[in-house]
């Protein structure tokens, strides 16, 4: 939607026309591209760091010691207030 200036032969774009990307082949494969890198790269770090996942011995070995640490006892009984509106028993 180009608009021609009074003042010269060139033509010029309003704002809304010129922030609107144009659509076509070129864009799809802008977009192919770029998700199969993403994928690819997505993929690339996982292999990376399949071994590390997938082991799971050093997680386990500690595993009653830390417990140890979270080891805090019964809770507490549970206090209640009476409200202003029930009668005192």
């Amino acid at each position: 939607m180009a608009i021609l200036s009074r003042y010269t032969s060139r033509s010029t774009l309003n704002a809304t026309s010129a922030r609107q990307g144009r659509f076509g082949v070129h864009m799809f494969w802008v977009l192919v591209v770029s998700t199969a890198l993403a994928a690819l790269a997505l993929f690339g770090a996982w292999s990376w760091r399949a071994d590390d996942l997938a082991s799971t011995a050093p997680n386990n070995a500690r595993q009653p010691a830390d417990a140890a640490a979270f080891n805090m006892g019964d809770p507490a009984a549970q206090q209640t207030t009476s409200s202003p509106n029930t009668p005192p028993s």
